[in-house]
């Protein structure tokens, strides 16, 4: 039985949001040198560890901070306190328009988000055919993603992570965006991608049916609180009570 080895670990991570209050040009020039900032924690001590090769999904009511989790592992925001190890794996973030930049065509962003992540020019060029042949965005490969609905974000989201592949891969809801057609093919892609013992992913959905068919283990979060982690069947079962509660109130 080979030992298991972390590829995530989190420990006691805080994220804070800070923006300015609501109130009246009254009440701001009255109030300009006192209580300008308002903040917001969006996670609020959370700790866990991966395992590597483990395909985990992250749940949660909207505002629970799953989103905040997943861009902190990314590198995206530093933690106001706590910390994130991840042993040196390449991570990878797919979500809708993450890291593109609206201004650059689609072929532009292959580039760019290729670069980003650490890989050479060349290695990115090797691989920007199968990345548009996958996306089948065709000619619109050629526009500036600005001009893109969000089903095409999502292909191209998910097929310059898929393509470009990291040792840790950070899905957003990407799955749910699309066309049935491409649901099922990008579904399939990510089965394939699981089998490799290698890779670890860490998704973010509210697709229960997505959160059941792929995911090992679920992690749930509630208001930037770790409710409880564990296997999918026991996790998803009590969040989905949790929910239905709610719902009566």
């Amino acid at each position: 039985m080979k030992n298991s080895v972390n590829a995530i670990e989190v420990k006691n991570l805080h994220i804070k949001y800070r923006g300015l209050k609501k109130m009246s040009i009254k009440q701001s020039i009255a109030k300009f040198k006192f209580n300008r900032v308002e903040v917001f924690e969006a996670l609020k001590g959370i700790s866990f560890n991966v395992e590597k090769g483990k395909i985990v999904g992250i749940i949660g009511k909207n505002g629970s901070g799953k989103s905040t989790l997943l861009r902190a592992v990314a590198g995206i925001f530093a933690p106001d306190e706590g910390k994130i190890d991840l042993k040196g794996n390449s991570v990878s973030l797919m979500s809708i328009g993450a890291g593109f930049q609206n201004k650059l065509t689609g072929f532009e962003n292959i580039i760019l988000s290729g670069l980003l992540l650490g890989f050479s020019e060349e290695e990115i060029r090797k691989r920007i055919p199968e990345i548009i042949e996958f996306s089948e965005l065709g000619d619109f490969i050629y526009k500036p993603v600005r001009t893109y609905s969000s089903g095409m974000y999502s292909k191209l989201a998910f097929s310059i992570t898929a393509i470009l592949e990291t040792d840790i891969m950070l899905i957003d809801e990407v799955l749910s965006v699309g066309d049935i057609h491409f649901k099922e093919k990008s579904g399939k892609k990510m089965q394939e991608i699981i089998k490799d013992e290698n890779k670890t992913v860490l998704i973010v959905s509210h697709s229960m049916s997505t959160i059941k068919d792929l995911c090992d283990e679920v992690i749930w979060i509630n208001d930037g609180l770790l409710m409880e982690r564990g296997d999918t069947k026991t996790v998803t079962k009590h969040y989905e009570e949790y929910m239905k509660g709610l719902d009566k109130k």
